[in-house]
């Protein structure tokens, strides 16, 4: 893994090589994980979730902070956590949302009540059933999920090639398959801070 860039190098003009794609995680929502759940009742959880904004109270981090006041463009998913972490960030800039950058469904496989699990592990759980199995209630499949997340490393590239660093403020597990398709692309992670709420992600177009 490369070391850290500093936000001044990766925010400098560049006009002969693409800009930068970092992939941060919105802020911690403001719903608790401290409880034990029926998949039933994570399926309701996960609902109030996607709808939920963040957790008062928190501050971005300033390394994070520093890369969007530098960046060329920042963009976020349409889910309220992410519009209000962009808004944390953005200090008043405009900001695209989109729809294509929201996060990957996670409906638990279909166990009996007494099993009861935090919403990490039925999280965890969810997604090996989906990633592997196919299991998704009508919802969007994993193949579905792929496409989009081939769309959305289009999309940025395109910001990128601008000459110009792009910021995303989205989703843990929705990143990680925009990052597949980075790859896929010709790009390479030079930079992770793993998968924490504010974390980063920063991919360059490798040489």
């Amino acid at each position: 893994m490369a070391n850290v860039l500093s936000p001044e190098r990766a925010g400098a003009p560049a006009t002969a090589r693409s800009g930068a794609i970092i992939l941060a995680r919105h802020g911690e929502p403001a719903l608790s994980r401290k409880v034990r759940l029926s998949a039933d009742e994570y399926r309701k959880f996960w609902a109030d979730y996607e709808v939920l904004g963040l957790l008062p109270g928190q501050t971005p981090p300033d390394t994070l902070l520093q890369f969007v006041d530098k960046c060329g463009a920042l963009v976020a998913s349409t889910r309220l956590r992410s519009i209000e972490s962009a808004q944390a960030l953005a200090k008043g800039r405009e900001f695209t949302r989109h729809d294509m950058l929201v996060e990957a469904p996670l409906p638990p496989p279909r166990w009996p009540a007494w099993v009861r699990m935090s919403p990490k592990m039925w999280g965890f759980w969810a997604r090996v059933w989906w990633w592997f199995f196919n299991h998704h209630e009508g919802q969007e499949t994993r193949r579905q999920a792929e496409k989009r997340a081939e769309e959305a490393a289009a999309m940025l590239i395109e910001h990128a090639e601008k000459g110009e660093d792009v910021v995303v403020l989205a989703h843990g597990f929705f990143n990680f398959m925009i990052g597949r398709a980075l790859r896929r692309r010709g790009w390479r992670l030079a930079w992770s801070e793993g998968y924490k709420y504010w974390s980063m992600r920063r991919f360059e177009r490798a040489r």
